[in-house]
């Protein structure tokens, strides 16, 4: 085996790949298990929103129900007073 300046060139360059590839191996590691703790957060914040939804929906219903039989009962009393006079 030659070990002339450009065999130990070479032997460098093939060492700084190596660290660069473990360099890369380690950020798509970091970058992956960032990718799942985002992934898991979204799913919490829509099922929490999605939660939310409905209570509103429903809380809109009951006021909405609400607002319909005191419009009824507007309405029934504005008749009685009708006939009164």
């Amino acid at each position: 085996m030659d070990n002339g300046p450009e065999s130990q060139q070479l032997h460098r360059r093939i060492t700084e790949l190596e660290e660069k590839v473990e360099h890369l191996r380690v950020s798509r590691r970091v970058l992956m298990n960032l990718l799942e703790k985002v992934e898991r957060e979204k799913g919490g914040l829509v099922t929490r929103l999605e939660l939310e939804n409905k209570k509103l929906q429903m809380n809109n219903s009951r006021f909405a129900k609400n607002l319909l039989s005191k419009n009824r009962q507007i309405i029934e009393l504005k008749a009685k007073m009708n006939e009164r006079v």
